[in-house]
C-alpha cells in the first residue's frame, strides 16, 4: 500500500514537472521600449530625415528607420543588433528570422562618431532599417534590439517599430466626447475601415485594431470591435470605448544655448563636469482655465546653437525641474513624463519631495535641445500614468492619435499590419 502510495507521488510530480516545462516552453516573451545601461542616453528611433516622426515604414519602400544613441563614455563598444517579428500585441512572434528577414539575423554597429567640443565625451551610435545587409520581408510590428559582448540575452537597448503593407484605408476623425460624464475633456476617436483589397471571412475574429495617442503605449486602446459591418466597411463609432482623456497641452523648455536664459529658464551655471539649467517652478494646472499653444505633443528635438550636427555636437547638461505642493502625495509618486523620459515612469525621473520647500523636485541629464514635458502621477501598483490629477485634461488640447489594424487571416500564424494612420486632433 506504501509502495502504491509512492508510485502515485512519483506520478503527480513527474506530471507537474511536465506542465511546468510545457509552461515555460510557451512563454512568449513582451518587448517594450527599454533602455537598460544608465551610461547609455538620448535614444531616438525616427524616419530618416525627421527626428521626431513615428518608427513606422510602409513595405519594401526605399525610407529608412534610424535608431541613434549616444554612451557617455571615452571609448567606443562592440555593439550588435538583430530584428524580432512580434504579434499584435508586442509578444514575439512563433516566425523563424528566416520567414521575415532577407539578409542576416545578427549585425555589427559599425556607424558610430565621437563627439565635438563637449564637457560631455560620448560617442554617438546609429543604424539604419532596412540596409543592404538586413531587409524585411513581412509587415506588421518589430522589435530591434541592441547587445553587448556578442550575447543576445545581454540587450542594453529595445525599441518597436512597425512595417505597414496598405491594404485598407482608414478615414478617422478626433472629437469632443459625445456622451457624459465625458464632455468636460476626453476624445473620441471614431473611424471606418475600408477594405475593398481584402475578402474578410470573419471581420470580428481576423482584425485587430489598437489606437495610441501621442506615440505612448500604456493607455492604448487595443480592444475595440468594429460597432457595425457593412459593404467592405467596418465602423468604429463608440460613444465610450474609444475615448481618451484629453489631457493639456505640454510645458516646454529650451536648452539650446548655454549662454543665454530663455522663456521658462531661471538660471544658467556651470558646475563641473555640467551646465546647469534651473527651470522657472512650475505649477499644479488642474482645475484652471485652459490655455492653448503650440508645442510637440510631448516629443523634444536636439540641437546647439550654431553648431552644425546636433548628434554630435550638442552637449549634455543637468536640467532641475520643481513642482510645488503643500503636501506629498502618499499614494503615489511624481514623474517627469514624456518623451525625454521614453514615455515611462521609473526611478530615473521619479521627483522627490522637499519638506524644508514644499516641492517636488527632479534633476534630469538631457542633450541640448527643446523639450516637451508634463508631470505624471503614479497610484502604487499602477500600470497607467495619470496625468490628468497634476496637468488638468481639456477638450481643446491638440493631440496626434495612431491607428494601427491588424489582419491575421484564418489559418495564418502572424497578423499583418495592414493599415495605420497619424490623425490630429485639430486637423481635419
Amino acid at each position: 500500500m506504501n509502495q502504491d502510495k509512492r508510485m502515485v507521488n512519483i506520478r503527480v510530480f513527474l506530471i507537474i514537472v511536465l506542465c511546468l516545462v510545457s509552461i515555460k516552453g510557451f512563454t512568449q516573451v513582451l518587448y517594450k521600449n527599454e533602455t537598460r545601461l544608465k551610461s547609455i542616453k538620448t535614444v531616438q528611433f525616427f524616419r530618416d530625415g525627421w527626428s521626431m516622426s513615428n518608427p513606422v515604414i510602409e513595405l519594401n519602400s526605399d525610407v529608412q528607420l534610424i535608431l541613434s544613441f549616444d554612451e557617455l563614455n571615452s571609448e567606443a563598444n562592440e555593439y550588435f543588433y538583430t530584428i524580432r517579428h512580434c504579434s499584435a500585441n508586442w509578444e514575439e512572434s512563433s516566425l523563424h528570422p528566416t520567414d521575415f528577414i532577407e539578409g542576416f539575423e545578427e549585425q555589427v554597429v559599425h556607424d558610430y562618431q565621437y563627439s565635438l567640443n563637449t564637457n560631455i565625451g560620448y560617442i554617438n551610435y546609429q543604424i539604419a532599417i532596412p540596409n543592404e545587409d538586413i531587409r524585411l520581408k513581412l509587415s506588421g510590428n518589430y522589435v530591434l534590439l541592441v547587445y553587448r559582448n556578442n550575447d543576445v540575452n545581454d540587450i542594453v537597448i529595445s525599441r518597436r517599430f512597425s512595417v505597414v503593407e496598405p491594404l485598407v484605408g482608414v478615414e478617422a476623425v478626433v472629437k469632443r466626447a459625445t456622451f457624459d460624464p465625458y464632455k468636460g475633456g476626453n476624445h473620441e476617436v471614431d473611424f471606418t475601415i475600408h477594405h475593398e483589397r481584402i475578402n474578410l471571412r470573419s471581420p470580428i475574429d481576423e482584425i485587430e485594431v489598437h489606437v495610441v495617442q501621442n506615440d505612448r503605449f500604456d493607455n492604448a486602446i487595443c480592444d475595440l470591435k468594429p460597432q457595425y459591418i457593412r459593404d467592405n466597411a467596418l465602423i468604429y463609432d463608440y460613444g465610450e470605448e474609444n475615448v481618451f482623456p484629453a489631457g493639456n497641452e505640454f510645458r516646454y523648455f529650451d536648452v539650446r544655448n548655454e549662454g543665454r536664459l530663455t522663456e521658462r529658464v531661471a538660471d544658467i551655471s556651470f558646475h563641473d563636469p555640467y551646465y546647469h539649467f534651473t527651470l522657472l517652478p512650475d505649477e499644479i494646472r488642474a482645475g484652471k482655465r485652459f490655455f492653448g499653444y503650440e508645442e510637440m505633443n510631448g516629443r523634444f528635438a536636439v540641437e546647439r546653437y550654431n553648431k552644425a550636427d546636433p548628434f554630435t555636437e550638442a552637449d549634455y547638461v543637468m536640467v532641475h525641474f520643481a513642482l510645488p505642493m503643500e503636501q506629498p502625495l502618499l499614494s503615489g509618486a511624481v514623474h517627469v513624463f514624456g518623451s525625454l523620459t521614453d514615455w515611462t515612469c521609473d526611478e530615473s525621473n521619479k521627483m522627490t519631495y522637499n519638506f524644508e520647500r514644499k516641492t517636488y523636485e527632479a534633476s534630469l541629464l538631457v542633450k541640448q535641445g527643446f523639450y516637451n514635458y508634463q508631470y505624471a502621477f503614479v497610484t502604487n501598483g499602477a500600470r497607467v500614468y495619470n496625468t490628468q490629477n497634476l496637468e488638468g485634461s481639456y477638450f481643446e488640447t491638440e493631440n496626434d492619435y495612431q491607428i494601427f489594424v491588424y489582419y491575421k487571416p484564418v489559418n495564418s500564424r502572424h497578423e499583418m499590419l495592414v493599415g495605420y494612420v497619424n490623425v490630429n486632433s485639430q486637423r481635419r
